[in-house]
């Protein structure tokens, strides 16, 4: 077993902004990428891949952004071993205050015969000439060999050698289908810390995908074996299952010291606030069962639990929520409240925001006030949100009104106005409220789309609960997520549906003339 020094720094290597935003209809606004890579810098992480710059025009915008504004983390660009990508990434990450090149390229027999059709030689030399290229453009070059956890042993400990010598400064060793189980990923990488035993300037990394479940603890065991920085993302979001969850790694390794004697730089308790804005900003809600930042994580309902908790906290704790960023307060503010009072308590909460975003929050709230008796940590979280996370388009709902009876067709009429001052409407007719809502809007704007998903939670207690809808869409076979909060379940419906148009591209120009249903 590789020794571990309590005085060795843990890397967290954060591609939410990559890895998590391929998950289907998790793409983000280039608004919703800056704004969670600025949180991600002021938690602490180490690195933030923002993007594969060669994949389209958008990603190269969104990493070249990411790269100028975002300061204190190292701003990461995916590329493949290919000399055109390598210096589309370099293009982009130039501006930024600490820049990395991720260069990948895959070495399993699978993929070498099926997906590349190359040979063991012509990897390497694909390998060497790639990190070559991208350590003459910048300092810090990482490579992955794609689906490594299948590779053979021998010539994995090839490639790594060759990435090395090539001037590679991290070497990454990806279980990218999720393949693995925690034994066999600790005796990999104590062969490779072997096999490069005289390189102490190179970083060992881990990338895992949760196709089995296991991604978490997986990567955890390749700290054991040697690796001194996890890849994660926040939530586990990614393709598939998902990706290694950071909050989780983060958060085992604070509580579990004597396993996992290293430090990060990760502000524990900006953990649950980030969450919730990755969490608005793709329309993936957290599942209420989520380890760390799940609305039960700290739940307790057994009686004999709530006894011990209030004994003592640590009989059925192992961390505070406190520590998460998790209030443990209920019931807070009413409409009488102020705007020191509310300010406070969103800092309370965890959440930076300008004075602008307070006041049009502020706003929000005594609105919220009016219409609820009772308002709770979640709601002022969920209003806060709803502010930072910004519609990706113009389009916004001006009015709505519905007509349903029992056997027969609901009716509905709405009114959106664009940016412009340009206002449309429509009605429209379905089997229930939302679906006629959904038709006008759709006849509005001139477009025809497939619903996907449709999920609906409420933000906190209540009969007078705010409602919390997140859908995706399908529209010419590209799938948009959008959200909407409100406590009019239609109300929220209809505003997480114009979100996800407002992202579909040509949307913003349609100018067409008011229909009825």
């Amino acid at each position: 077993m590789t020794t571990i020094s309590a005085s060795e720094q843990l890397l967290i290597f954060d591609t939410t902004l990559r890895d998590g935003e391929q998950a289907p209809g998790c793409s983000m606004s280039l608004d919703e990428k800056l704004r969670v890579a600025t949180s991600l810098a002021r938690m602490g992480v180490d690195i933030i891949e923002a993007g594969f710059p060669a994949a389209s025009p958008g990603d190269y915008e969104a990493v070249k952004q990411v790269a100028q504004q975002v300061k204190g983390s190292t701003i990461c660009g995916l590329a493949r071993s290919h000399a055109p990508d390598i210096e589309r990434a370099w293009d982009a990450l130039q501006y930024a205050e600490k820049s990395r090149i991720h260069v990948f390229l895959a070495t399993s027999a699978i993929h070498r015969e099926y997906k590349l059709n190359m040979a063991k030689d012509e990897i390497l030399r694909r390998v060497h000439d790639g990190v070559t290229l991208a350590r003459s453009l910048c300092v810090d070059v990482e490579f992955s060999p794609e689906d490594a956890s299948r590779t053979e042993h021998d010539f994995l400990a090839d490639v790594v050698k060759v990435a090395a010598d090539a001037g590679a400064t991290t070497i990454n060793v990806p279980d990218t289908v999720g393949y693995t189980v925690p034994s066999e990923f600790f005796d990999l990488f104590a062969f490779l810390r072997e096999q490069i035993a005289d390189r102490d300037d190179i970083v060992l990394s881990v990338h895992c995908h949760d196709d089995l479940g296991m991604a978490v603890a997986n990567s955890l065991a390749a700290v054991r074996g040697g690796a001194r920085q996890i890849e994660c993302t926040i939530n586990g979001i990614g393709e598939r299952a998902g990706n290694c969850s950071l909050e989780e790694v983060v958060m085992a390794v604070k509580t579990r010291p004597d396993i996992y004697p290293l430090f990060t730089y990760i502000d524990s308790t900006q953990l649950y606030p980030v969450s919730r804005l990755v969490a608005k900003a793709t329309g993936m809600h957290v599942p209420r069962n989520k380890a760390i930042v799940g609305e039960n994580a700290f739940a307790h309902e057994a009686g004999i639990h709530q006894h011990g908790m209030l004994q003592n906290a640590q009989t059925y704790e192992i961390m505070k929520p406190q520590d998460v960023g998790i209030s443990r307060s209920n019931l807070v503010l009413g409409k009488h409240s102020g705007r020191h009072a509310f300010r406070k308590r969103v800092e309370d909460l965890g959440f930076r925001v300008s004075d602008q975003e307070t006041e049009r929050a502020f706003n929000d709230f005594k609105i919220l006030a009016d219409k609820k008796k009772e308002i709770f940590d979640a709601d002022i979280e969920a209003l806060v949100l709803r502010r930072k996370v910004t519609q990706s388009g113009p389009w916004s709902l001006t009015r709505l009104s519905t007509s349903s009876a029992s056997g027969q067709a609901s009716t509905a009429h709405v009114v959106i106005t664009h940016d412009s001052g340009h206002e449309v409407e429509a009605g429209g007719r379905g089997d229930g409220p939302v679906a006629a809502a959904f038709s006008a809007v759709e006849k509005a704007l001139g477009v025809d789309v497939v619903l996907r998903n449709f999920d609906v939670r409420n933000v906190s207690m209540g009969e007078d609960a705010q409602g919390d809808v997140a859908i995706s869409l399908e529209y010419e076979q590209q799938e948009y997520h959008g959200s909407g909060l409100h406590t009019d379940i239609i109300e929220a419906s209809v505003r997480a549906l114009l979100q996800a148009l407002n992202r579909v591209p040509g949307v913003a120009a349609v100018k067409p003339k008011s229909v009825t249903a």
